[in-house]
């Protein structure tokens, strides 16, 4: 995508952004927003321009890190619970308990049991949530294998990003096909009270002004300063369990 037209664009949906902050504090509304996905798939850069002119006493972001020898011994999802918006906050997950049906699957870091365990528990949990009041949001960023190959590659050349490097990066690509089935897997089983919203991230401009732009629709009754525009088909679908991944996905 053009940088100019982006530039473009972007800035009436971040003032939207602030008008949508506004109404959450007024009306006492709590938002979550959940970023899943690919590794290097621009969850961070997404992140950022959404976080970007918000007030940070109303907003946070949480990225976990890898979990403690009490988190493995407490209730899956607890060591997510206590990071939850309340009232007239917007809190983001730079990914969630879905690590549950990606990575941990993929990588052998949860048994079988656990992993059953988790498709069967995740609807009703989020549907707690939902019926507490919480809006909740769920993007899922997908990559073509060539895009996530040039993009773990930069990681190493740019002193900027390095930081973002991990040992998870080295076998990314290895296992492009299993995180393939896994995504397919979770998308099949899960999203009754919260459904996905897929992305196809190739392009990061296109991908944060997708994201925002559905974000801002997804929350109702608020008038914006700016007209928003729907997001862009080609880009973000709201899925539904019976959609194939192969209509939307190239893989």
């Amino acid at each position: 995508m053009d940088k100019d037209l982006y530039k473009a664009e972007l800035y009436p949906l971040q003032v939207n952004l602030v008008a949508l902050q506004r109404h959450l504090i007024a009306d006492d509304r709590k938002l979550l927003v959940i970023f899943e996905g690919r590794d290097a798939a621009g969850k961070d850069g997404v992140i950022k321009r959404i976080v970007q002119h918000q007030s940070p006493r109303e907003t946070r972001v949480v990225a976990l890190g890898k979990p403690s020898d009490r988190d493995r011994a407490s209730w899956y999802f607890q060591r997510w619970v206590n990071h939850l918006p309340s009232q007239g906050e917007m809190v983001l997950f730079n990914r969630s308990w879905y690590n549950r049906a990606g990575v941990e699957r993929v990588m052998g870091f949860c048994s079988e049991q656990e992993y059953v365990r988790f498709l069967r528990d995740v609807d009703p949990f989020e549907t707690l949530l939902v019926d507490d009041e919480l809006i909740v949001l769920k993007y899922y960023l997908d990559l073509s294998r060539d895009e996530q190959a040039d993009r773990l590659e930069a990681r190493k050349s740019d002193p900027l990003k390095t930081w973002k490097i991990s040992p998870i990066d080295a076998v990314a690509m290895e296992k492009f096909d299993a995180y393939s089935e896994a995504r397919n897997a979770m998308l099949a089983a899960t999203g009754d009270a919260a459904p996905w919203r897929v992305v196809k991230a190739d392009d990061k401009r296109a991908t944060r002004l997708a994201v925002i732009r559905d974000l801002l629709s997804a929350v109702p009754g608020i008038e914006y300063p700016y007209p928003l525009g729907p997001a862009d088909p080609d880009v973000l679908r709201i899925w539904s369990k019976g959609d194939r991944p192969t209509d939307f996905l190239e893989h």
